[in-house]
């Protein structure tokens, strides 16, 4: 097999051939066809305090990724060999995300416990199902399961990029009202095509709206800070952006406005299928750009310097 190995914090990943996984109980191999790419990879490279969250380094990067199941482990009785499958980042007992704990999938093969798995309709195409584990599955986990986002609730989104656009794309299906932040004059614009009822360019602007509920998709600290101030009376801010790892707030907005500060991160196999039943709709359309799996670390280069639009997906052949 082949696969893209990072080592440490300011090393390019390098691509490299190894043996293949060999299936053991309770887990599965999985033949890769797409894998996106995240900007969480990208502060993995520049930042050195994200070297304690990948303990398993020097190790195959990726996690987030769709397949075909080519082996099953003993005990597995949920997905058999063909198997169109999309694989859940993180272990929903232990935590551990693969490309982190261990190998990832950026990789032309993937062993990983089956109970990270879930099944991919055919409605959906594996890039879409790709996108879906990680950009979906946290936009989604942070929107609707910390957020509570509901049909009519105002709501705030503040980044308009891989995570942002999918959480606006899904809220307005669900029927909320949407008011969209980004610096970005073309994810301003993104936002506005997809239905976005206003787009500013700073959060202090949507303190005019109030909205029930603003989800942090940016993280970068002042955005958390001002989103408590934007935020409606006994409203709900979640953050799930990772642009900075730390941030001041104000208690006083906290307490005398009864405020709730609720961080999220990643998500669950449940949440995955619930952007799965978004993308069946054919409502759910994220821009999502593709690239030759030969790519990777090329396009990580290109996240970091902001050249992406949307979602970057390799694909394998």
């Amino acid at each position: 097999m082949r696969g893209w190995l990072f080592t440490k914090t300011g090393v390019a990943p390098k691509l490299i051939e190894k043996d293949d996984p060999k299936v053991v109980p309770g887990e599965v191999v999985i033949d890769v066809k797409a894998a996106g790419l995240c900007h969480s990879d990208v502060a993995a490279l520049e930042d050195p305090g994200w070297m304690a969250l990948i303990p398993a380094a020097p190790v195959i990067f990726g996690h987030e990724c769709a397949g075909v199941i080519s082996e099953v482990g003993e005990g597995v009785t949920e997905f058999k060999v063909g198997d169109r499958v999309g694989v859940c980042p993180m272990h929903p007992v232990t935590g551990e995300a693969i490309g982190y704990y261990r190998d990832g999938g950026y990789a032309t093969k993937l062993l990983v416990p089956a109970v990270q798995c879930v099944h991919l309709p055919d409605e959906v195409s594996f890039v879409q199902g790709a996108a879906a584990t990680d950009a979906g599955m946290t936009s989604y986990h942070a929107m609707f399961t910390k957020g509570k986002a509901k049909a009519g609730m105002k709501v705030g989104i503040i980044g308009i990029g891989g995570l942002g656009q999918f959480a606006a794309q899904m809220a307005l299906i669900e029927g909320c009202e949407v008011y969209a932040v980004d610096k970005s004059p073309e994810a301003r614009k993104l936002a506005l095509e997809i239905g976005c009822k206003k787009v500013y360019e700073t959060v202090p602007e949507l303190k005019a709206d109030a909205p029930e509920l603003i989800v942090d998709y940016a993280g970068f600290g002042a955005t958390t800070a001002d989103a408590l101030d934007a935020v409606a009376f006994k409203g709900t801010v979640v953050i799930v952006g990772m642009g900075v790892l730390q941030s001041t707030v104000s208690t006083y907005l906290m307490i005398t406005k009864q405020l709730t500060l609720k961080g999220s991160n990643g998500g669950t196999p449940e949440d995955i299928e619930g952007v799965y039943d978004y993308f069946k709709t054919g409502k759910l359309k994220p821009q999502l750009a593709i690239i030759s799996f030969e790519e990777v670390a090329e396009g990580l280069e290109r996240l970091k310097k902001g050249e992406v639009k949307g979602r970057l997906v390799a694909v394998l052949d």
